[in-house]
């Protein structure tokens, strides 16, 4: 029996320094030299100071603000720790309640507004945290943004353009609008009151 224990405490021990020790030093060094900024969160920094994260949604419904999707996370919107989507089917009254209560906030903050509202600003994304909407969600709100602000359309227009991140590689994915970028653009181009 003992001839049988003293290779399995070995191997047991020396698969825990490779696997629990030595691969996640590697990993931690090739990520932080080849990818510091996406290692270390994709954070984005405004005057030195940590905004958020290029990954990670937040709370915007002021009318001088993009507005991104729902948020899934209860009961703090865009928390990570609490991950997940809301599960709710297309046949769900809870679902149908949930959309036209953001369709009601958003026709709020724009009454002008008679178009129909893009489905990713009035539904939540898979994992409840998404950071982005359609160039179409952003296009939708220029007018509301532009007159809080008092900015040209054409002036709003144009800041959608810049942030407008193509498809990945020509083909993955679609186009997209990152939201915090977005509001940080406006926020240089001219600050709310």
């Amino acid at each position: 029996m003992k001839s049988l224990l003293r290779p399995v405490l070995v191997l047991f021990a020396a698969l825990t320094i490779v696997t629990g020790v030595v691969y996640p030093v590697v990993v931690t060094a090739v990520g932080q030299a080849v990818f510091p900024h996406q290692a270390n969160g994709s954070l984005i920094e405004k005057n030195g100071k940590v905004v958020g994260s290029e990954l990670l949604g937040q709370q915007f419904d002021a009318p001088g603000y993009f507005w991104g999707r729902l948020s899934a996370t209860t009961p703090n919107p865009y928390d990570p720790l609490a991950s997940s989507g809301s599960n709710l089917g297309p046949t769900n009254p809870a679902l149908a309640d949930e959309v036209k209560g953001r369709l009601n906030a958003l026709h709020e903050a724009d009454p002008a507004n008679t178009a129909q509202a893009p489905v990713d600003l009035v539904t939540s994304s898979g994992s409840g945290l998404d950071p982005d909407i359609t160039p179409a969600a952003a296009a939708y709100q220029a007018a509301r943004v532009a007159k809080a602000r008092g900015l040209s359309r054409e002036q709003v227009d144009g800041l959608i353009d810049q942030h407008t991140s193509a498809r990945q590689l020509g083909v993955l994915g679609e186009p997209r609008v990152n939201v915090l970028e977005l509001n940080l653009a406006v926020d240089e181009l001219k600050p709310l009151h």
